[in-house]
């Protein structure tokens, strides 16, 4: 399974522009590690609203785990600025327009941004699918190609996992807070990046408590 993670980073490595390609090329030796020692970067955004065509990127937050260990202390949360206004997502993660007028990130640093602060961390996210698309974008816009990146994704491996058993999932069943829930872990407010990316790193060290030896191969999807 490493290999065939290795082959496909490869060949996009090869195909990808700097810092992409040093980004890449980073994350080659993490593939053969056991997921508890292999180093990897919780992140979580937050946008206004759900449609990586139209819709922007507000803020990021992202939280190091090294050795099954979140290290808060290397924990980052950074607003983005946007064109135009927040509008009524205002009510949903509580940035309003006047939060980004000082201090917030470009469009255009934050890929770069969160390149340099996960260079050698595979990314860990839920639903893994709707961040990296709006990441993907701006890898698009500033380099000429799409973002393909092996992540691990809470929300798959719960899925996964309860499909195994046969379970119902009814509506709402995988949102971060459900997912928790069943590991009894606490609840946190939802819609701060930094929160929402904590809540996900704490989620996936109870997901693979049990499987600790066993290769971060196993848990990635390609996006």
């Amino acid at each position: 399974m490493p290999l065939l993670h290795k082959a496909r980073l490869a060949w996009h490595c090869w195909q990808a522009k700097e810092p992409l390609k040093v980004f890449y090329q980073s994350l080659s030796p993490v593939l053969s590690k056991p997921v508890a020692e292999a180093p990897l970067m919780a992140l979580d955004l937050e946008m206004t609203g759900l449609e990586p065509g139209c819709d922007q990127i507000l803020s990021i937050g992202v939280v190091p785990i090294n050795k099954g260990r979140l290290e808060l202390s290397g924990a980052r949360h950074k607003l983005v600025s946007i064109a135009g206004s927040v509008g009524q997502s205002a009510t949903i993660h509580g940035i309003m327009d006047r939060h980004l007028e000082q201090g917030a990130l470009a469009p255009e640093q934050l890929l770069p941004w969160l390149l340099r602060q996960s260079q050698g961390r595979i990314l860990l996210m839920h639903h893994a699918p709707l961040d990296c698309a709006f990441l993907s974008r701006l890898c698009q816009q500033a380099y000429g190609t799409k973002l393909h990146l092996p992540v691990i994704d809470t929300l798959l491996l719960e899925k996964t996992r309860l499909q195994r058993q046969q379970e119902v999932l009814p509506s709402g069943s995988l949102r971060l807070g459900a997912c928790r829930s069943r590991y009894h872990l606490p609840p946190y407010s939802a819609h701060n990046a930094l929160t929402d990316a904590l809540a996900c790193g704490e989620l996936f060290l109870a997901q693979s408590c049990d499987a600790a030896k066993e290769p971060v191969a196993d848990f990635l999807s390609w996006v």
